[in-house]
């Protein structure tokens, strides 16, 4: 286990999160599954307790805590894409899988972690600062997953 590990709170799905984020993200694996020793009160002994998994390198830990906390935007995973493909592929697997879209290249997967499906455009527009910057920003306001063709056309100043 790595010295510092984000620690993910679920009701009780953690191994099927991570098996999913697994078959959906490159880099991302599943590592140990540790049972509970003995009842608590959201399971029994046994249960899957503490799930060990990368996401795309990133070391995690989801704990079967039961329903007394729930996931919120103030995590959230961003993902940097290359291009409409990989958004598209990233955005409809989590959306497309029980999640949810939310506004400007946010949405929720169907455990309530949030994600950040964010094109390199985006980012790079975003850092040049400047009018470009702000058409950038103008254009992505209204979407729920990036449109590449409509950040990159705000970008040239295209209208």
């Amino acid at each position: 286990m790595s010295k510092n590990t984000i620690c993910l709170w679920y009701d009780r799905d953690a191994e099927a999160a991570a098996r999913f984020y697994a078959k959906t993200f490159p880099d991302t694996t599943v590592g140990r599954v540790i049972t509970a020793p003995g009842d608590f009160p959201d399971g029994k002994a046994g249960d899957p307790l503490v799930v060990e998994f990368t996401v795309m390198g990133i070391p995690c830990v989801g704990l079967n805590g039961g329903p007394a906390f729930k996931q919120t935007e103030a995590f959230s995973f961003q993902v940097s894409t290359e291009d409409q493909a990989e958004t598209d592929r990233y955005w409809n697997a989590i959306v497309g899988n029980g999640g949810e879209e939310s506004q400007c290249g946010w949405c929720r997967d169907r455990w309530g972690v949030s994600w950040q499906i964010t094109p390199r455009v985006l980012t790079e527009a975003m850092e040049k600062g400047g009018e470009v910057a702000k058409r950038a920003f103008e254009a992505m306001m209204p979407m729920k997953k990036i449109d590449v063709a409509a950040i990159e056309s705000a970008v040239r100043g295209a209208r």
